[in-house]
């Protein structure tokens, strides 16, 4: 049996190999360009990640120097903490986010606060009406905006039912994931605006 030479031939999307005679210039072309920048942007991930590891142990050695002189010891990595170079020309931030989701709870929060509405019929403001049906409303992913959801628990109702449906979105609150992440930041002038400097969208 013949043995399979893959420098003769490529693969093709579909998981064929097709002869590398077959195949067109420009694909060959297109297909090189892609693979070297790809290579070349997996180089620099490295290094992105190198960095974001070496400033988080750099932030961690400075608060627990900063700690210590309270004779406490730095508790954690929750919370966010903003760090200030002494002109204030940069600030480094460090930002943990919460990815959440919604258990069975928040539809018995709907039905009570649907129960709010049929009582309040007659005077219940329309704005407030579109809120809450706006806040319920799932995109085309079939998910419920956590911002719009948990934006209902701001609202000042003086309504016993209203106050068992927020602590029924509190219980619904289920925590996916946590991530940390760290962004910098640099003011070009005295009074301007803080300016992001981007690396990339990835977190810590």
């Amino acid at each position: 049996m013949k043995e399979f030479d893959e420098n003769k031939f490529m693969l093709n999307a579909q998981g064929a190999y097709i002869p590398i005679e077959n195949v067109k210039p420009v694909d060959k072309l297109r297909d090189d360009l892609v693979k070297n920048l790809m290579a070349k942007t997996k180089d620099v991930q490295k290094v992105i990640e190198e960095h974001r590891n070496i400033c988080w142990e750099d932030i961690k050695a400075f608060l627990e120097i900063s700690a210590s002189e309270h004779n406490v010891k730095f508790g954690g990595e929750k919370g966010n903490i903003t760090l200030l170079s002494f002109d204030g020309k940069y600030k480094v931030v460090i930002a943990n986010q919460d990815y959440i989701s919604f258990n069975e709870k928040l539809q018995i929060a709907k039905d009570l606060i649907d129960e709010c509405i049929k009582k309040w019929s007659s005077g219940a403001s329309a704005n407030l009406l579109a809120l809450v049906n706006d806040a319920f409303k799932v995109d085309k992913q079939g998910k419920i905006s956590t911002d719009k959801i948990l934006g209902l628990r701001r609202l000042d109702i003086k309504d016993e039912r209203w106050n068992e449906a927020m602590k029924a979105i509190g219980d619904s609150i289920t925590i996916e994931d946590s991530k940390r992440y760290i962004r910098f930041y640099e003011r070009r002038d005295k009074d301007g605006k803080y300016e992001h400097i981007s690396l990339s969208p990835q977190s810590l």
